[in-house]
């Protein structure tokens, strides 16, 4: 395993789990910690953020170039998973597993189309 890697694999492993636990002690109303998981998880997706540049420096890579193709990437990804999730509480937490299942079908088919979004159609 190259150096990279495993520090691109450490750092975030880290950033995950801050962001997972911060989520989880903001969203628990059992926990009574909202801020702090707001905290946790804020320091979660900036230590994920500096996984990617610490990364990308190790393998000497360009810096990422912002594009609208980029940009709609992004956007196509954050509304398919939003759209995934979104269905999943409708089983899960509000007991509407019709409906639920429908818009979680409709994520997944939203993230499929980052495939040939990112890599492009060939014959």
């Amino acid at each position: 395993m190259k150096k990279s890697s495993f520090v691109a694999m450490l750092l975030g492993t880290v950033s995950g789990v801050l962001f997972a636990l911060g989520m989880c002690m903001a969203l628990i109303p059992e926990w009574s910690a909202f801020m702090p998981g707001i905290v946790f998880g804020c320091v979660g997706l900036f230590l994920g953020l500096i996984t990617l540049l610490v990364w990308r420096k190790m393998e000497h890579k360009a810096p990422i170039r912002v594009s609208g193709k980029a940009v709609l990437t992004i956007v196509v990804g954050i509304i398919g998973a939003l759209a995934l999730g979104v269905g999943m509480c409708f089983c899960m937490i509000w007991e509407r597993m019709v409906v639920g299942i429908v818009i979680g079908i409709v994520g997944i088919a939203i993230l499929l189309c980052l495939i040939p979004l990112t890599r492009g159609i060939k014959e």
